[in-house]
């Protein structure tokens, strides 16, 4: 495997890959809302956290529906709790809701109600890591940084080593490899974090990648080589769903967000809340389903109620 110095400066692949890539983005980017001209840093960074182990189509209906209702951090910050989980649907890891509304509410009391247009002042927020950072601060801000998801190592792994990326954690040398293929023009960095991001999210994907359509497919070295690794093992483990403490999770959170939309529970009280029988009937391994109304309940997705039901967090 070449090292990061060689690829920086032995090679000019990084600029005949921009070259290539720039028309392939220009004729192929995918018309995503978030990606459209006068959309605000925040509703980037939305799309960002949305996007998290999450495909971007998926994400489209929900965040067109969340901009709408909280356009700005001040907008939810003043949300309830049950609003924002309720908005979140079926997006998975509901945590992310919780977490993007306490980020609005820093960002809301410590920021103007604007977001910090740099990688360290961002990373201050909460639910904000190094990838998603790094992101906004491209995408919404247009700063010269290198963004780091499993698309980009896929593409770069590939691309200038030759070799198969299988995923995991990011680690130091990813970040330097990817540091070393940045363009030196801020503007251009912008386009590659975009462009290398899509390409692998549409072309050079994981398990089947498109290589006879590729617009690197005759600087790739990977190609070159002849696909060493391919199919060799997943870069993901593909996660079962079906009975795990996932999916009862999910039905509890699905109840409830239809009680939040019929406007109330059939005691009229006014708060939406499942009682105890209508939770007991939502999972027949009635262990399983106690440990995962306690885990919600740590979680701060739900509240246990004194009469054994529960209901959303009432804030």
């Amino acid at each position: 495997m070449s090292d990061v110095s060689d690829m920086n400066d032995a090679s000019v692949q990084p600029q005949a890959v921009l070259a290539r890539l720039r028309p392939w983005w220009s004729n192929n980017a995918r018309d995503l809302p978030w990606r459209r001209p006068g959309t605000s840093p925040w509703g980037v960074l939305v799309s960002e956290v949305m996007s998290q182990q999450t495909p971007m189509i998926r994400v489209v209906p929900y965040w067109n529906a969340w901009m709408r209702v909280w356009p700005n951090p001040a907008a939810l910050a003043k949300a309830s709790s049950a609003e924002v989980i309720t908005a979140w649907g079926k997006l998975g890891y509901p945590r992310r809701a919780l977490r993007l509304q306490e980020c609005a509410r820093v960002v809301t009391a410590d920021f103007g109600g604007e977001l910090p247009d740099d990688s360290d002042a961002l990373l201050s927020l909460p639910g904000v890591g190094e990838y998603t950072a790094a992101a906004v601060a491209a995408f919404a801000f247009g700063r010269r940084v290198a963004v780091v998801d499993t698309n980009i190592r896929r593409v770069i792994s590939r691309v200038f080593d030759g070799v198969e990326n299988y995923g995991g954690a990011t680690t130091a040398a990813d970040r330097a490899r990817a540091a070393a293929a940045l363009p030196a023009v801020t503007a251009d960095s912008v386009l590659w974090n975009q462009a290398v991001m899509e390409l692998g999210a549409t072309v050079c994907t994981a398990s089947s990648p498109q290589c006879e359509t590729c617009p690197l497919n005759d600087v790739c070295a990977w190609r070159a080589a002849d696909y060493p690794g391919m199919g060799e093992k997943p870069t993901r483990k593909r996660q079962k769903w079906r009975g795990t403490n996932r999916q009862v999770r999910g039905r509890v959170l699905d109840a409830l967000r239809q009680k939040v939309t019929a406007g109330a529970d059939s005691s009229g009280r006014g708060r939406a809340q499942l009682s105890s029988v209508e939770l007991e009937a939502l999972w027949p391994d009635q262990a399983q389903l106690r440990e995962c109304v306690a885990g919600l309940d740590d979680d701060h997705l739900i509240d246990i109620l004194p009469d054994g039901g529960v209901a959303f967090p009432n804030e």
